[in-house]
């Protein structure tokens, strides 16, 4: 049978309707399986502390297990680009960390465009650094570290996860600012290997993450001169932050929550409501305090994406101010 024009064309506008709404809306409850959390570091710090209980969190709320799975190696790079070629189904989630702002920035040869290819569900929580130094280091202060360096330019050696990562570029950053020549000693042990090449006195100073420094702090093994964090910690309350000395570029580290672009809109709302709920929740605030992370719930998910954007743009900045090598 011969249809009639104008119902034809209107039978192709409503299927070009259907067609459409299935892009932003899944087809099943959600979730309706077992969901997989990537983490881009190995288990046991921070990241994977994060992940960790969130997904618990939004286990026993959703009903199918969110199960944490690390997949370290490339700057996080690995770990996204499996989260970013799963399907766009919301089954498939990463545990996004700081450093994936700095590889968009500064990697030509990734598989993926982490700006395109991404979609922020969540911002979690911000893990504040603490520059810290050997004993041996005739300094108490940043200014007096400052002195310090400037008396012996380009001998005062520091180290970071590896060339390119977070606290590589945060260093020079504050050692660019401050008009001091530090020399960089790559580690790519993680934050308890530099937080060693310090004790050993390998290094003079790093920049680690607050928590893993405090028992070390008390027991006089290192000593921590500033807080990289928007103010100053109730487990170090007599050192300043690096705000209150005049240095403002550094923010510490990040973690947020995306999934791969095109992602169903509902599923999005699913899982920012649950993970903002989760944030919110006593069991996420008392874990998230004794490891210093501040939880940072957005209003929507369009104030996600503009932090993302943000931040991002942040980081290209910085790295474009910060002559380092980059990583290879």
């Amino acid at each position: 049978m011969k249809l009639p024009r104008r119902r034809f064309l209107s039978l192709a506008a409503s299927a070009m309707g259907l067609a459409a709404g299935s892009r932003i809306a899944s087809a099943e409850p959600y979730p309706a399986r077992p969901v997989r959390l990537i983490v881009q570091t190995p288990a046991g710090g921070s990241p994977d502390m994060i992940a960790r209980i969130t997904a618990q969190w939004l286990s026993e709320r959703l009903g199918q297990p969110f199960v944490v799975e690390n997949r370290s190696g490339a700057s996080g790079n690995i770990a996204t680009e499996a989260v970013l070629r799963a399907p766009a189904d919301g089954y498939s989630l990463l545990l996004a960390m700081s450093a994936n702002a700095i590889n968009a920035s500064v990697s030509d040869d990734l598989h993926f465009n982490f700006i395109k290819d991404a979609e922020p569900v969540a911002s979690i929580g911000k893990i504040p650094l603490v520059m810290e130094v050997n004993p041996s280091v005739p300094a108490k202060t940043v200014p007096q570290f400052i002195a310090y360096a400037k008396a012996n330019p380009g001998k005062v050696r520091y180290a970071s996860v590896g060339v390119g990562s977070n606290n590589h570029y945060d260093t020079e950053a504050f050692a660019q600012w401050a008009g001091i020549k530090l020399y960089h000693v790559p580690n790519k042990g993680g934050g308890g290997a530099i937080t060693n090449d310090v004790l050993r006195g390998d290094v003079h100073v790093v920049l680690v993450n607050a928590a893993s420094s405090a028992g070390l702090a008390k027991s006089g093994m290192i000593r921590v001169l500033a807080v990289m964090a928007d103010n100053r910690l109730p487990e170090y309350p007599d050192v300043p932050t690096f705000k209150e000395l005049g240095y403002t570029a550094g923010e510490g580290l990040w973690s947020a929550l995306y999934a791969p672009a095109r992602t169903p809109r509902d599923v999005l709302e699913a899982l920012f409501r649950m993970t903002v709920q989760a944030l919110k929740s006593e069991v996420l605030q008392t874990t998230f305090k004794q490891q210093m992370i501040k939880a940072v719930p957005n209003a929507s998910i369009e104030e996600a994406q503009a932090w993302s954007k943000a931040e991002t743009a942040r980081w290209r900045k910085l790295t474009e101010e910060v002559n380092i090598e980059r990583p290879q």
